[in-house]
């Protein structure tokens, strides 16, 4: 019985368990960005990423991580061509 209580104090705690389930799952760069930052305090990173990399999870975010075709990538870019002049920013 112990173990059921600490399970549901550690999903409380969970950021991928207490908001939008897609912002995990989001095509936009700026919300994997934000996906990516709420993994940054959560208890079982570690763990997460270790068991999606060892399911080869085909994407979305694991362990503050974005995987794109089952492969840890460092950002996602937006969709289109790069622009060929840089935008000042």
């Amino acid at each position: 019985m112990a173990s059921t209580t600490r399970t549901k104090e550690i999903t409380k705690v969970l950021p991928c368990r207490a908001g939008d389930p897609d912002l995990w799952f989001a095509e936009s760069p700026v919300q994997l960005e934000q996906a990516k930052a709420l993994c940054a305090t959560c208890p079982i990173r570690k763990g997460c990423l270790s068991a999606a990399m060892d399911r080869r999870e085909p994407w979305g975010v694991w362990g503050g991580e974005i995987f794109d075709q089952g492969v840890v990538i460092a950002r996602k870019r937006p969709r289109g061509r790069p622009r060929k002049v840089a935008v000042p920013a």
